[in-house]
């Protein structure tokens, strides 16, 4: 049985209960999602397994639930480590911001965001192939061709934060990119 927090509107813990649960009554709760980049400026995404209630066989970050009594940095290196097999310690992990998300009637969460640097080559993730079916690696033009094209493959087509990631991200491949003294 998984447990989560329960949220009051402010982002306060109020209580616990089960996932089934928080969902069917709409309650807030805690999500977290990474956006991975390797030492070329690539963002890795991950198809979500044909078997998954939301989203099925779409392309998305990494990301997931909290758990009761787990911090969002805890529950965001614990879904890395699940769904694509890699550690990632929490000093890699830069938290971007928080937002507060009303998806539909039943999935209410304050999402948090971070960003993590990694040397992982596609063939040294692990996949778990009840939440994940494929992963590949792509560059922001391509992620933003497929936002223009309004490509509903991808979750991020529907973000009304979309542009603000993007700027973020640009930034951060650009420091990295310097260091390596790799030309874009």
């Amino acid at each position: 049985m998984e447990l989560l927090d329960i949220l009051d509107e402010e982002g306060n813990v109020i209580g616990t209960e089960e996932r089934k649960v928080v969902h069917e009554k709409g309650l807030w709760h805690i999500h977290v999602g990474v956006w991975i980049m390797n030492q070329k400026g690539e963002l890795l995404f991950q198809k979500r397994s044909p078997n998954k209630s939301i989203n099925p066989n779409i392309w998305t970050r990494t990301g997931g639930h909290v758990n009761s009594k787990e911090t969002p940095l805890k529950g965001i290196q614990r879904e890395v480590e699940e769904e694509i097999g890699v550690k990632i310690s929490e000093e890699n992990f830069e938290l971007i911001y928080i937002v507060k998300n009303k998806v539909d009637e039943h999935n209410h969460h304050f999402t948090y965001n971070y960003f993590a640097l990694v040397d992982y080559n596609i063939e040294e993730y692990t996949m778990q192939p009840e939440e994940v079916s494929d992963l590949k690696y792509m560059t922001i033009e391509e992620i933003e061709q497929i936002k223009n094209n309004n490509d509903e493959n991808y979750t991020f087509v529907k973000w009304r934060n979309f542009d603000e990631n993007m700027q973020f991200l640009k930034k951060k491949r650009e420091l990295i990119l310097s260091k390596n003294n790799i030309i874009s």
